[in-house]
């Protein structure tokens, strides 16, 4: 029989992040093609609730390393310990979510146990008894498929990419205690406090973006106050578009996104950025507003389910990819959409 497949179950401070159920599913698609077995991996403090919910995912069984010294995630200990219980137990496969966390773990697994990573994988097969992972490449222009040919084999797994199981409360188990001898005094790292991301819902989590780019800062009906010198203009109305764009993301119930024009410009955070030097995404449903489509925008967003692009300039390089496009300024598209949104959604 080929080995088990392991699934990490990314977490922060007992909160499950929310792709890691598509992992599980993923994960159990692999066991069931390997004739193998599904096996779960929690790393954290008080997180024996998340073990259990694993076997109602699929896991056949779960390892459990639970200890006060791993309340915050630190990669250190938490990949001395994945490390060490993969030496142990052989996996054939070790799936990982492509978030901040999940991808610094797998890069420190692979050191430990002298293997590679596929990063950011958005489809899985097997072959000869291996995986073959497709990911996008040339900032997604292009899918290459792809294999690790030594073992265990690490996979991190994009978020939005694979579905969800439905899970089975039927389906318990008792999770396997692992003996943490790791201690405070030993972990180089030191958490000293957290501070609240701005710009609202998470991108990578959610099921509706609408983003904006430089477009979004040229509506010259706008007036703006006294006093302002031109740059301070230009970043006053881009920050009143921006509320346009937020006012549609929240009757959608999605999140805000921008192109990195905008970040540049100083219009919004950085954390809200799409593309391939920003966040990577995929939504149901991408809404572009005076975005023109630079290809490092499109590297982030092209696996959305539907785009739609809102753009003054029929020749954008959006509209070769939306499925929907609207020419027209945004200023006289967006807030009647709104509003027609709202009444047809109770909002």
């Amino acid at each position: 029989m080929a080995g088990k497949v392991w699934v990490y179950l990314d977490h922060f401070k007992g909160e499950v992040h929310a792709s890691i159920w598509e992992v599980m599913g993923a994960g159990q698609m692999l066991a069931d093609q390997l004739g193998s077995s599904l096996t779960g991996v929690v790393v954290g403090s008080q997180v024996k609730a998340i073990a259990e919910m694993a076997f109602h995912y699929g896991a056949d069984e779960v390892f459990l390393a639970d200890s006060p010294v791993l309340e915050d995630y630190r990669g250190e200990p938490y990949a001395d310990i994945v490390s060490k219980l993969a030496k142990e137990n052989n996996p054939a496969v070790i799936l990982f979510p492509t978030t901040t966390r999940g991808r610094e773990l797998a890069a420190m697994c692979a050191v430990d146990l002298n293997t590679g990573v596929l990063p950011d994988v958005i489809a899985l097969e097997t072959e000869d008894g291996s995986v073959l992972a497709t990911r996008p490449v040339y900032a997604g222009k292009v899918l290459a498929k792809v294999k690790c040919t030594k073992m265990p084999q690490l996979i991190t797994l994009r978020v939005r990419s694979f579905v969800k199981p439905e899970a089975d409360p039927s389906r318990v188990g008792t999770p396997t205690q692992v003996e943490v001898l790791v201690n405070e005094e030993s972990i180089p790292t030191k958490v000293v406090g957290y501070k609240q991301a701005e710009g609202g819902a998470s991108l990578t989590d959610a099921n509706v973006i609408v983003s904006g780019g430089r477009g979004v800062s040229n509506n010259p009906r706008l007036t703006p106050p006294d006093g302002l010198d031109e740059k301070e203009v230009e970043i006053w109305r881009a920050h009143e578009g921006f509320k346009m764009i937020e006012g549609l993301a929240e009757v959608l119930g999605g999140a805000v996104g921008a192109s990195r024009a905008a970040v540049d410009a100083g219009y919004i955070p950085y954390e809200r950025q799409v593309g391939q030097t920003g966040k990577v995404v995929t939504p149901d449903l991408y809404i572009a507003c005076g975005i023109s489509g630079a290809i490092q925008h499109l590297a982030g967003m092209r696996t959305s389910k539907v785009i739609v692009a809102i753009n003054k300039d029929a020749e954008a390089p959006i509209f070769k990819l939306a499925r929907f496009g609207v020419v027209g300024d945004l200023y006289d598209i967006i807030p009647p959409l709104t509003e027609a949104l709202r009444k047809r959604l109770g909002k």
